[in-house]
């Protein structure tokens, strides 16, 4: 059975599940040699390294998404739980803004989305710190990628879709470019090891948001926005 693991998550995907399967069989063999004499002992480990094993494999899955169609939503960049939602001062979509924030656990899938479709405009990388993802202070001061984007669709406002390291997250990953063009829903980056995503849309009054602070939204799945 193929198991759907993102290629995003390399080298971590593969290197990580084949040092922990190292490692079982290294235990295995030394119990097998008498090495290690209490059978207890090594049924711990090698059930605790298996687990560890399965949420490795597991943290970068990938699924393949029917998303909602329609030119008037924006739909979630990240899986996880909807941490705050507030009005900011965002100058790259040309400043008052609706922030929306997601906290992703290390039990959520990590790769992100566009919230429609949109063309690449600039990608922003800044190097900071690994504070607490769950703080939404986390987005002034961690390591962050700000992917600036236009909606293809009316209004082709602009929007950021901004991807931050937490205190276990330490690799973001983006594969898109300058100038690339995305439908509604493709993946085009994640974060791995817990983390926060953050979409910024210019502040409307037709732009009703869906979500509420406590939600638990899907990547391409769940609307975030809807123009009226």
């Amino acid at each position: 059975m193929k198991i759907p693991l993102t290629k995003m998550g390399l080298p971590q995907v593969a290197v990580f599940p084949g040092m922990l399967l190292a490692v079982m069989v290294l235990i295995g063999f030394a119990w097998h040699k008498d090495i290690i004499l209490n059978a207890k002992v090594v049924l711990v480990i090698e059930v605790v390294l298996l687990i560890v094993l399965v949420w490795v494999l597991a943290f970068f899955r990938v699924f393949e998404r029917t998303i909602p169609e329609g030119t008037d939503i924006l739909l979630s960049p990240a899986d996880g739980k909807i941490s705050d939602i507030e009005i900011v001062d965002e100058p790259e979509v040309g400043g008052k803004a609706i922030r929306i924030g997601i906290f992703l656990n290390i039990f959520n899938v990590h790769v992100n989305r566009v919230p429609c479709a949109v063309r690449v405009e600039k990608i922003t990388y800044k190097e900071g710190e690994f504070k607490d993802a769950r703080d939404p202070e986390c987005a002034r001061v961690n390591e962050r990628n700000d992917v600036l984007m236009t909606r293809l669709d009316e209004p082709k406002d602009k929007l950021v879709v901004r991807q931050i390291s937490g205190a276990i997250a330490r690799r973001i990953v983006c594969v898109a470019k300058v100038g690339d063009e995305f439908a509604s829903g493709d993946r085009f980056g994640m974060i791995k090891f817990g983390s926060r995503t953050e979409l910024y849309l210019p502040w409307r009054e037709n732009a009703k948001v869906e979500v509420e602070i406590g939600d638990n939204v899907k990547a391409g799945l769940t609307v975030f926005v809807r123009y009226e």
